[in-house]
């Protein structure tokens, strides 16, 4: 569930270019604040994928050695990041095992995102990965996972429930994507990329 200050009804808007400068700006912050405890900051989800309609809101994924959850909550909350307390923004399926993770609001006013701790190779980011650069590669699925969110907000513009109807459409997407990964050979250690 969203925090009150963030309560408002889905809406998926036309891709943004500027949400990669954005993207840019938030992992900057959270570079200086995090230090060597990130490994990595991903662009990841809907608005880092060009040309996919997406809800108004940064995805950044943290890649970090081990979550250590004192550690991971004290240098994010020092820079006002509020730590989401639903139990799903603790623990997630992918792959088939379950993977801790951590998921964080911005501060009060700040722009709209969230930011996924994950441990580094685990499937969870591993999956973040691939969906991003699956959608990226493939026109068709790109333009068919788009009209499917802008449909599905139109329906259904509570947030909770349009990510639980989301979720088994996502699974389906995941199996798509995970063949074009081994027709490809992609793989999260080496990215991939379209040029």
């Amino acid at each position: 569930m969203p925090f009150p200050d963030e309560d408002a009804p889905v809406a998926v808007v036309a891709h943004r270019p500027e949400w990669q400068a954005e993207f840019g700006q938030l992992a900057g912050r959270l570079h200086r604040a995090l230090g060597e405890a990130a490994l990595a900051l991903d662009h990841i989800g809907s608005t880092s994928v060009p040309g996919l309609p997406a809800k108004d809101c940064i995805d950044v994924q943290v890649r970090v050695r081990s979550l250590d959850a004192s550690r991971d909550v004290a240098l994010l909350t020092g820079i006002g990041f509020r730590l989401r307390p639903e139990p799903w923004n603790t623990m997630e399926v992918s792959f088939g095992e379950h993977c801790r993770k951590r998921v964080f609001a911005p501060p009060v006013g700040a722009r709209s995102c969230n930011v996924h701790v994950r441990e580094d190779g685990g499937p969870n980011a591993r999956f973040a990965l691939l969906f991003r650069d699956y959608l990226r590669a493939d026109d068709s699925a790109r333009r068919a996972w788009g009209s499917f969110k802008e449909r599905l907000a139109l329906s259904v513009p509570d947030l909770s429930a349009y990510g639980r109807i989301k979720a088994p459409a996502t699974a389906v997407l995941l199996g798509a994507a995970e063949r074009w990964a081994a027709d490809v050979g992609w793989s999260a250690d080496a990215g991939w990329s379209a040029g």
